[in-house]
């Protein structure tokens, strides 16, 4: 059977509002987790913190204090800065995300890895 090769019809309000909708899901989604998830109760304001060195050991002890993590204290540790880093996005500053990044080190040299 031959494939027609006319295009399909211009997208519907339908789909777009699909788009929207999934969008704002998405953003529900996180903000969810981040305000009730089970993973880490975190100290206030650990992501804002200046050095790296600070909130590394603010996720090291937040970790071992938790009794409701699945991994290990160094795999629940990572996974929060992690979701931090690619929740906030395009919007998190360069400054800001350089400092995160480098969180990851200084929480691995905590860890011994």
């Amino acid at each position: 059977m031959a494939r027609s090769t006319t295009k399909n019809s211009p997208t519907s309000k339908n789909s777009a509002a699909k788009k929207k909708s999934s969008a704002r899901a998405a953003k529900r989604w996180s903000q969810e987790v981040t305000e009730h998830s089970d993973a880490l109760d975190l100290e206030e304001g650990v992501f804002t913190k200046r050095t790296p060195r600070a909130v590394a050991l603010s996720l090291k002890r937040s970790a071992e204090a938790s009794t409701r993590r699945k991994g290990t204290p160094f795999q629940s540790a990572m996974s929060m800065l992690n979701f931090e880093i690619n929740r906030a996005g395009k919007n998190l500053s360069k400054s800001r995300r350089q400092v995160l990044e480098r969180a990851k080190g200084e929480l691995r040299k905590l860890y011994g890895r």
